[in-house]
């Protein structure tokens, strides 16, 4: 039977990469990856990159799947479902005629497979039309890295941490403490000036962006080096940690 690994790769960083993950490289003869459009190649070039550095033996290839488009005008989460759909169908099109019967192949999961990452669900999906068994590695997140980098902690002591997107954040608003994910739209400038933030992004590369403050002293400031990074690179990866004010 095929086999499918969905490897956590970090958040950047190559030396973020686990022992675990190094063996799983090295089990697979099929890289699975995304082809998100020409603004995001580095990504794949990231992927090519950690392959290079950590696999013993060349023989081993990569199929590039171009990325179906998410639908804008509908609702959100019919749009995520029809993109998962979608991304399904053609994963399992590309495991059945890339992935000979006995062989391993691999999914590369930016930071862990289980946050904020579709392959899982997907997979589920494709396994409804084809068979194969997988495993998953787990590896450091973007919330992993961003507090290593500000060298602080996650939580306060005893208390929760809402992990949350940037539409919910809006929706919601904020109670404590809540990592913000997925938010091209600034939505921390809606918190109260005193709330603290912790923002982050290309965390783990050289092209890393850190600011820590008060939302009323950095809001301008992380807004206007997001907007900045995102048109010099076409695509930017960010993260924030929110704590309300005592």
């Amino acid at each position: 039977m095929r086999t499918i690994h969905v490897i956590g790769i970090g958040a950047g960083d190559p030396d973020y990469v686990t022992v675990q993950a190094i063996s799983a490289l090295n089990d697979t003869q099929v890289f699975f990856a995304m082809d998100k459009g020409e603004a995001k190649d580095d990504l794949v070039a990231l992927r090519r990159l950690i392959c290079d550095r950590f696999i013993e033996k060349p023989g081993y290839r990569f199929v590039t799947l171009p990325d179906p488009t998410r639908a804008a005008d509908v609702p959100y989460e019919q749009a995520v479902d029809d993109w998962h759909a979608a991304r399904a169908k053609l994963w399992a099109r590309a495991i059945e005629t890339e992935l000979p019967d006995g062989a391993s192949g691999s999914f590369l999961a930016w930071g862990d497979p289980s946050l904020y990452d579709s392959t899982l669900r997907i997979l589920d999906r494709v396994a409804e039309h084809v068979d194969f068994e997988f495993d998953v590695i787990p590896g450091i997140t973007a919330i992993q890295s961003l507090t290593a980098r500000h060298r602080i902690p996650l939580n306060d002591i005893g208390e929760p941490v809402l992990i949350t997107t940037g539409r919910r954040l809006r929706a919601d608003g904020l109670s404590g403490a809540a990592v913000v994910m997925l938010d091209g739209d600034c939505s921390f400038r809606g918190c109260p000036p005193d709330t603290r933030i912790w923002w982050g992004a290309y965390l783990g590369t050289p092209d890393e962006l850190l600011v820590a403050g008060t939302v009323g002293e950095v809001a301008d400031q992380i807004t206007e080096i997001r907007a900045a990074a995102r048109q010099r690179h076409g695509w930017i990866m960010d993260i924030y940690l929110l704590r309300a004010a005592d």
